[in-house]
């Protein structure tokens, strides 16, 4: 028992020596700093968090039995389908189809996207005059409805499209196949992903609700009151509060190791996305290959064999890194590594993951934190604020969540006294992206 406590100790130190360590981070501080940028980002100053307006009101009331027509443009996936809402508000999903995300495998232009988009839209095109998009990148939403691509994440290579008016140029590639007299929306995945829980939990008194993805990336948003929304306050609205994408994977402040700068050097756009590369799950397993690189040079933390074993594994994924969490002795590329080097290899390999994945709980309840506490939200428990949680690798990833409670729960309701509650919700992209269809009072 006393080798296997200082196998942990000998992880733990190497994190620290290189300040990749869970334990520096101060969740009280860090939440402060998020908070701040927050406020900044809402006074529209450069170099904080976007905190883009999404011109979408929190309306209670939409039409039911209108249908909608939706897509989903996600990391790896782009979905089409009409939706609609019962006498009962319920969603009905029909016309339901995938396809690849252009610009998922190589670049792609705006000509081939487009005619792409009109494609997978030519078989539900007649269903309805109005389009819903979500779009899982970072959008600037314009009043009219209509939204400008800043740039591209979770290694997408579409370029092309950064500063068009991406909804403008789908109704005129529509016009030009034929179909004319469409009405589009667009939306962040995050905003689609509130709006969607709200509807799913419609039966559920909560005091505010928040979208959160950590999927391939990571984001945020959240009800705002728009008199606090300093810089579009010479923009008339109509409304008093409306949801703001945080666009929280972009986030600068957050504490950063040594792996964690060698690592984003190696990605497709060195400098942006910094908070999501340190946890999602685009970008884990890279960030994971980085920290064992260093961690096999250390003389008393692996074996020779595996590290000769190591460096000649090629690429890792963030599957390959929950894979190994989840069954150490399974058919995977770590466990079946560690079979020819020894147990001990193993729980080295182990603790060094799972402090990675304890890591990335601490931050993602830095961001939830703060959130919250931006809403003035929660105080009562029995109307806790609602998270609406989507993503692959919050449900999937070994130990994340339960992580990241212990970490809600010690700060968030121990020592401010704030309450939440984390939801799961059918298709949040494409029944919010609906919502919003027929919730917009201007659509372009």
């Amino acid at each position: 028992m006393k080798e296997l406590k200082e196998i942990r100790e000998k992880v733990k130190d190497f994190l620290k020596k290189n300040e990749m360590d869970y334990e520096r981070i101060d969740i009280k501080k860090e939440t402060d700093i998020f908070l701040e940028d927050m406020q900044k980002g809402l006074e529209g100053e450069p170099g904080y968090l976007d905190m883009l307006p999404t011109y979408i009101p929190m309306n209670d009331g939409i039409s039911s039995n209108e249908p909608v027509i939706v897509m989903d443009a996600g990391g790896t996936n782009f979905r089409v389908a009409t939706v609609y809402f019962d006498d009962k508000m319920n969603p009905v999903i029909n016309d339901f189809a995938k396809y690849s995300m252009p610009g998922i495998k190589e670049e792609t232009t705006r000509e081939e996207f487009l005619k792409m988009v009109v494609e997978y839209l030519t078989p539900i095109i007649d269903k309805s005059n109005k389009i819903g998009f979500c779009f899982s990148y970072p959008i600037e939403i314009q009043p009219n409805g209509d939204g400008i691509p800043l740039r591209f994440t979770k290694e997408i290579k579409l370029d092309c499209l950064i500063g068009e008016p991406l909804g403008a140029l789908i109704l005129e590639a529509l016009k030009a196949a034929g179909h004319t007299d469409k009405k589009i929306v667009l939306l962040n995945d995050t905003v689609s992903t509130l709006l969607g829980g709200k509807a799913a939990y419609a039966h559920r008194n909560f005091d505010s609700y928040i979208g959160f993805i950590l999927g391939t990336g990571t984001n945020t948003s959240y009800i705002e009151e728009v008199s606090n929304i300093e810089k579009i306050r010479n923009i008339g609205v109509e409304y008093d509060s409306m949801l703001i994408n945080i666009e929280s994977g972009a986030y600068r402040r957050s504490p950063s190791g040594k792996m964690d700068r060698e690592f984003d050097q190696l990605t497709k756009n060195p400098g942006v996305a910094l908070f999501e590369k340190k946890f999602s799950g685009a970008y884990l397993g890279g960030l994971s290959k980085v920290v064992l690189k260093h961690a096999v040079e250390e003389e008393d933390l692996f074996s020779e064999s595996f590290r000769e074993l190591f460096l000649q594994a090629g690429e890792i994924t963030t599957i390959d890194v929950n894979y190994f969490l989840r069954w150490p002795f399974g058919d995977n590329l770590f466990a079946d590594l560690c079979d020819k080097t020894g147990q001990l290899d193993r729980i080295t390999l182990y603790h060094l993951f799972d402090c990675l994945v304890e890591r990335a709980a601490k931050l993602t309840a830095i961001n939830l934190i703060a959130v919250i506490r931006k809403t003035g939200k929660g105080h009562d428990p029995s109307r806790p604020v609602c998270i609406t949680a989507d993503g692959s690798t919050f449900y999937l990833l070994k130990n994340f969540k339960r992580k990241l409670e212990y970490y809600m729960e010690d700060y968030l309701i121990k020592d401010l006294n704030l309450y939440y509650e984390f939801v799961e919700a059918e298709n949040v992209n494409l029944t919010g992206a609906a919502i919003a269809a027929l919730a917009k009072l201007h659509l372009i």
